[in-house]
């Protein structure tokens, strides 16, 4: 059952929420954000400056993005470096849990290349940790460098690793912290760190992960190939549902689309990440149907499997699990269900044209982090709400 929480940006929801249509990522509303009077906040910051904290942010989230994956159950995180003129002097990211930072390694870096002298700024996808876990905290990383400025993208929801603005704030020598939702002119720019964050941000929050449902349609709408064979998208489309895979934690799917195809759900049409964490495939089966030979071929393959015979129970079996984003590659029954009962949050609508590529639609119920999926060519196009 759905139950009330609080979203990233601390506003009331549900794990059931209403869809809202994307038709590009330059359109997403990003509403109740900005504090009043925040536009003041940009006094002080010449042009070339945000132009700089711009493209500096820009090369973290990308460099985040090649991680979405490997890092659960600790968020994608991005963080890029800074000289005194705005050029970008480092850039690094998580790779995965039980390893530096993105901060730390960042800080790691420029010192491996006799750059930390230069450092003046640091930029930051996700509020720096305050709290020694595997690793130490982030803002003493950063209070014991030559930072000065600190630029965060978003406020962490964790209460445990939160409390590093406070940390870089406190005097004595104390850094200036500015974050992005203070700056109106960066509202894209937030809206990115949003879109790399809401995997993390949903498990922590609502306590279930972020769920992509992936369905791929011929021109006449139909989800089933032609004989003999297991698709029927391009190649720019198999290459997406990979990317997909990799990003995902774990994949949601029902035991029909097992009886009749076999799936092995690996990763094959672009590398995968080395070293991570198994993922776990969620089969639907109410009549416990799931053949053995099935299970020991996935678990044979690196693959934990789990058997639920209750749908609604999925997300919070998820996020026990510590995932956080979840696919969904199912047959029409079971996408069905999970439209019934609202147990998504963006929607990949891939459908076969006749003479040219593929269409791709993207529903969604927030900043969708399929807008690092989806390459340059792969945009969605607008999408018709009333008919989904």
């Amino acid at each position: 059952m759905a139950h009330p929480a609080r979203d990233v940006r601390g506003r009331d929801t549900e794990c059931s929420r209403p869809e809202t249509v994307l038709d590009g990522w330059d359109r997403i509303i990003v509403s109740g954000v900005f504090a009043p009077g925040s536009a003041s906040a940009q006094k002080g910051h010449s042009l070339a400056q945000r132009e700089a904290v711009r493209s500096g942010f820009e090369a973290a989230l990308n460099e985040a993005a090649r991680y979405l994956g490997a890092t659960s159950p600790n968020p994608a995180v991005g963080c890029c470096l800074l000289d005194h003129e705005g050029n970008i002097l480092v850039t690094e990211a998580h790779h995965r849990t039980g390893t530096r930072h993105a901060e730390a390694l960042a800080l790691h870096r420029a010192r491996e290349t006799g750059v930390i002298d230069r450092v003046a700024t640091a930029l930051v996808t996700l509020e720096p940790c305050n709290h020694v876990g595997r690793t130490p905290p982030c803002s003493e990383a950063l209070r014991d460098s030559p930072v000065q400025d600190v630029w965060v993208g978003m406020s962490d929801p964790n209460p445990v690793a939160g409390g590093g603005i406070a940390r870089l704030r406190q005097m004595p020598e104390g850094r200036n912290v500015f974050l992005l939702e203070d700056f109106p002119a960066f509202a894209d720019v937030h809206d990115g760190c949003a879109a790399l964050l809401a995997p993390f941000a949903t498990r922590i929050v609502r306590q279930c992960p972020w769920i992509t449902v992936k369905q791929a349609r011929d021109n006449k709408g139909s989800m089933i190939p032609p004989a003999g064979r297991k698709t029927f998208t391009s190649q720019a489309s198999l290459e997406i549902a990979h990317r997909l895979r990799r990003a995902s934690d774990a994949i949601i799917t029902g035991i029909g689309t097992i009886l009749s195809d076999s799936p092995r759900f690996d990763v094959r049409h672009v590398p995968d990440h080395e070293d991570r964490t198994p993922r776990l495939v969620v089969v639907c089966d109410r009549q416990n149907r799931l053949p053995d030979s099935w299970r020991e071929k996935m678990i044979g393959s690196g693959f934990r499997v789990l058997v639920s015979r209750d749908l609604g129970e999925i997300p919070s079996l998820l996020a026990d699990h510590g995932v956080n984003w979840a696919m969904v590659e199912a047959g029409p029954g079971l996408l069905g269900e999970i439209r019934r009962l609202g147990l998504w949050d963006d929607w990949l609508d891939i459908q076969t044209t006749p003479d040219g590529p593929d269409r791709h639609r993207v529903y969604s119920h927030g900043p969708t982090p399929l807008r690092f999926i989806l390459d340059e060519g792969a945009r969605p196009l607008p999408a018709d709400k009333a008919a989904f």
